[in-house]
């Protein structure tokens, strides 16, 4: 949006590249944040005081006094050349090689023997390690759609989960304690076209609260056990995609929308007390057992 507005003018937009700067820079500026909310204020606002900047002696742009290497330039409004493809969050080539604006550099600021740090954006992890992937995007994204969700008025929201899987945007799990007839229906529908939850999003799974929505076994034996694919799987078309969903057709690009599936995998709310009941152990029996081994060992 920004670039698009120097290059209406016929301008060359100024850039500061930042690499090895405070984690929280990646971290706050990958995710949706309200509009013309101050980026820099809210990393303050998570330390507790203030970012020390320099103002770039080419651009006059601020950057963060503490980063290891700095390029400052412009990037070219008539310019090009190609570049990609590169891997991206949903384990896939985003796109192909194309051209790209250039920038030109005017100026580096280095420290010796720098200290960088990346992110890995590849989707999946090794065979062997599948499930252990962190992903600090699914924490944050998991927390604001919690909170939008409330703010909207949704009542008893017990736990949102952006699933890693899918990049912390295609998988979404909302568990919630249900209040009334449609309510898990409700919680679908808002948390697929929020803010947080509309860009790139595939599956969005309502589970009722005694299931754990960050633990896969859980969410899939309630799919399986407590949905019915007749009544309970509901589809949002044309809904609001972007250039790096692999389902988007190369000729599409330009148009960037999928659909949207709302799965209520909640025991149906006109049969709670009547439906099937959980089997699990009592908790007092299973403390009972444990001190009996533990007494014997």
């Amino acid at each position: 949006f920004q670039r698009g507005q120097w290059f209406a003018q016929g301008k060359d937009m100024p850039v500061v590249l930042i690499f090895g700067a405070d984690p929280l820079l990646p971290v706050i500026g990958g995710t949706e944040f309200p509009w013309g909310m101050s980026e820099w204020e809210s990393i303050g606002g998570f330390k507790g005081g203030p970012i020390e900047v320099i103002h770039g002696e080419v651009t006059g742009l601020p950057f963060p006094a503490d980063a290891e290497i700095v390029v400052e330039g412009f990037v070219s409004h008539d310019r090009t050349d190609i570049e990609g493809p590169f891997a991206e969050f949903t384990g896939y080539y985003g796109s192909g090689a194309h051209a790209e604006p250039v920038i030109n550099v005017e100026a580096i600021y280095y420290r010796n023997e720098p200290i960088l740090h990346g992110l890995l954006t590849n989707g999946r992890p090794p065979r062997d390690r599948v499930g252990r992937r962190i992903d600090f995007r699914a924490f944050l994204r998991s927390a604001q759609i919690w909170h939008q969700l409330e703010l909207v008025g949704i009542p008893d929201i017990r736990g949102v989960y952006c699933h890693p899987a899918g990049g912390a945007r295609m998988w979404l799990v909302v568990s919630l304690k249900q209040r009334y007839v449609g309510h898990a229906k409700q919680a679908l529908a808002v948390a697929s076209q929020m803010h947080t939850g509309a860009f790139m999003g595939r599956y969005v799974i309502a589970v009722d609260e005694d299931v754990d929505p960050t633990y896969d076994y859980d969410v899939l034996w309630a799919l399986s056990t407590r949905s019915d694919p007749a009544n309970d799987i509901d589809m949002l078309r044309r809904t609001w995609s972007g250039p790096l969903d692999p389902q988007v057709p190369f000729e599409a690009k330009q148009f960037c929308y999928t659909s949207r599936a709302l799965i209520d995998a909640c025991v149906p709310f006109e049969q709670k007390g009547k439906y099937a009941p959980t089997a699990r152990f009592d908790r007092e029996m299973v403390k009972r057992l444990k001190a009996r081994y533990f007494q014997n060992t």
